[in-house]
């Protein structure tokens, strides 16, 4: 089953009116390890952008620099600190990363990052 299949089989359609909303809860979302303590939660695709829920244990690091294409990356850290490989960012903190910017993240304390990718 594909990454997109997958996140479109968990989470739930609501039709109203005009509006056609998808909702999951990031417990019912599949969990895909990407390195040792570095786990993925995919939450939404329309098969181009896509939204997840990445979770860094404390001490870990992405083991090389995480370019950032075809598009920009939106991180809003929802707990923990997060490090792009040069300096801190707290809980609360949105970062953009324009397309071809990159980073190595990591964390000493954990964190938990809402990550979004508008053009895949």
């Amino acid at each position: 089953m594909s990454f997109a299949t997958l996140v479109r089989t968990n989470a739930a359609r609501h039709r109203d009116g005009m509006d056609d909303y998808t909702s999951v809860h990031v417990d019912e979302s599949p969990v895909r390890e990407l390195f040792p303590g570095i786990r993925l939660r995919p939450l939404w695709t329309n098969g181009t952008a896509h939204a997840n829920v990445l979770e860094m244990d404390p001490g870990t690091k992405w083991p090389h620099r995480d370019v950032h294409e075809p598009g920009p990356e939106e991180v809003y850290v929802l707990d923990g600190t997060f490090n792009d490989g040069n300096r801190d960012y707290p809980a609360g903190t949105f970062l953009h990363a324009p397309t071809g910017s990159w980073h190595v993240p990591q964390t000493t304390t954990g964190c938990t990052l809402f990550l979004f990718y508008p053009e895949g």
